[in-house]
C-alpha cells in the first residue's frame, strides 16, 4: 500500500479547504461534533452538488465524476476535519449511489443516480429493526408481489433522518419460507407513499436524529425492485463495507478533537495547571497516535477498493478501531474537564463550545452502528483470522 496522495488529489484538498474556509467566513455554518449524521442542511448540500462534489465516484454518464474511493475519501475527510453539516446527502452520497450503480436496473440508474448527484433526491436506509439490529439476516418487515407492485408491511427503527429524506432504501423479505439469509430483498421507496409513518426518537443528547418507520399496506411498483428478488443479503453485506469503514467512524467527533487540542495549547501559553499536568500531555499524545492508526486503517480499506479488492474483513477492523477511538476520546476529554464537561453550549462557562457533553452522550451508539463491536469482532475473527464460527 502507498498512501502518497496524488498531485491532483493534493490540489484537491486545498480546493475543499479553501471552499469550507469561505462557507465558515459566511458564517453559513458553524463546525459542529457528528454534523454529517445530525445537521440537516440541503442549502450547503446543494452548494457541494453544484461543485460535483455529490457522487464523486459515479460515471460521469450519470452526473459523477467518475473518480476513485480515495478522492472521495480526501473530500469527507475534509468535510469531517471542518464539521461541515452533510445530514442532507451523507447516506445517499455513501452508500446508495454506488448500491444502485451496482445493482440497479438501467431504469434505476438513468433516474436516480442523476439526481443524486444533483441533490435532487435523499435516501435513509431502512435496515434495523426491533428485532433486527446488526442481525440483518432476521428482518421481519415483509412484501408481498401483488401484480406489478409489491405490498410492504412492516417497522423499521433508528432509521436516521427519515424525517428529512425523499425516500428509503429498504431491505425486506419476500419469501417468508426461505432460510433465513435468503428471501430477502431491496427496494426504493417514495417516503410521501400512502402508509408510510415516520415517528422521530429522541436520541441522549435531546436531538431529533433517529426514526421510527412504519410501512402499512404500501405499494410499491415492482420496477423499484433493487438487484435481484431474494438476492437481498449478497447485495446488502456488499454494501456494508461502505457504511462501516468510511471516516465518519473516526472523525465524527474531531470538532471536538481540535477543540481540546487548542485549549490545552492555549493553556500552556498561560501557564495553567492543565496544559503542565504530564498525565493530560500524555493523554493528548495518545489519542493524537491512535488517531493516525485509525486513519490509515480507513485509508487502506479505500485504497483496496479504489483497486477493485474486496476489503472482507478490513472494513470491520476500520469501524471497531475508529469508533472505539471515538469513545476513548469523549471519555478522556470529559474525565480532563471535570465538571466543566458537563456544560452545554448555553453556558457562559462552558470549554471547547459545549461540544464535551453532547459528544459524550451520543458516543455509547457509535458502537451499536453499522453492526455492534461484538459482531465486527466476529467478523474479524472468522473472516480475517479463519476461526471457525462454532
Amino acid at each position: 500500500m502507498d498512501f502518497q496522495f496524488t498531485e491532483e488529489q493534493e490540489r484537491f484538498r486545498k480546493e475543499i479547504q479553501q471552499f469550507l474556509d469561505g462557507e465558515l467566513a459566511a458564517g453559513n455554518f458553524k463546525p459542529q461534533c457528528d454534523a454529517w449524521i445530525e445537521i440537516y442542511d440541503p442549502e450547503f448540500t446543494k452548494r457541494l452538488a453544484q461543485r460535483g462534489w455529490i457522487g464523486l465516484t459515479l460515471p460521469r454518464e450519470y452526473g459523477g465524476q467518475g473518480l476513485g474511493p480515495l478522492d472521495r475519501l480526501v473530500l469527507t475527510e475534509e468535510l469531517l476535519r471542518y464539521g461541515a453539516p452533510c445530514g442532507a446527502h451523507w447516506f445517499t452520497d455513501r452508500q446508495v449511489g454506488p448500491c444502485l450503480l451496482a445493482y440497479g436496473t438501467e431504469e434505476q440508474k438513468s433516474e436516480y443516480l442523476p439526481k443524486i448527484c444533483k441533490a435532487e433526491v435523499s435516501f435513509a436506509l431502512g435496515l434495523s429493526e426491533p428485532e433486527a439490529g446488526s442481525d440483518l439476516a432476521s428482518v421481519k418487515t415483509q412484501a408481498q408481489l401483488d401484480g406489478d407492485h409489491y405490498i410492504v408491511n412492516g417497522q423499521k427503527v433508528w432509521t436516521s433522518a427519515a424525517h428529512h429524506q425523499s425516500h428509503l432504501y429498504l431491505l425486506a423479505r419476500t419469501d417468508p419460507d426461505a432460510p433465513k439469509h435468503k428471501g430477502i430483498s431491496e427496494f426504493i421507496v417514495d417516503l410521501k407513499s400512502p402508509g408510510v409513518t415516520v415517528r422521530p426518537i429522541l436520541d441522549p443528547t435531546g436531538g431529533e436524529h433517529f426514526n421510527e418507520v412504519f410501512l402499512d399496506n404500501v405499494r410499491v411498483p415492482a420496477t423499484n425492485l433493487v438487484g435481484i428478488e431474494n438476492n437481498g443479503w449478497k447485495q446488502i453485506t456488499s454494501q456494508l463495507d461502505y457504511e462501516r469503514s468510511g471516516m465518519e467512524r473516526l472523525m465524527g467527533n474531531y470538532p471536538l478533537f481540535d477543540a481540546l487540542r487548542k485549549y490545552v495549547h492555549r493553556n500552556t501559553d498561560r501557564g495553567k495547571a492543565l496544559s503542565i499536568d504530564p498525565v493530560a500531555r500524555y493523554k493528548i499524545a495518545e489519542l493524537e497516535a491512535s488517531f493516525e492508526v485509525g486513519r490509515m486503517l480507513i485509508y487502506r480499506v479505500a485504497w483496496m477498493l479504489d483497486r477493485g479488492i474486496l476489503p472482507n474483513y478490513e472494513s470491520a477492523m476500520a469501524k471497531l478501531y475508529a469508533t472505539e477511538f471515538q469513545q476513548r476520546l469523549t471519555d478522556t476529554v470529559i474525565a480532563m474537564l471535570g465538571s466543566y464537561g458537563d456544560l452545554t453550549s448555553e453556558s457562559k462557562y462552558a470549554p471547547l463550545g459545549g461540544m464535551a457533553v453532547s459528544a459524550y452522550l451520543f458516543s455509547p451508539g457509535l458502537t451499536l452502528m453499522a453492526g455492534t463491536s461484538e459482531i465486527l469482532r466476529t467478523v474479524i475473527a472468522q473472516r480475517g483470522l479463519g476461526l471457525p464460527s462454532k
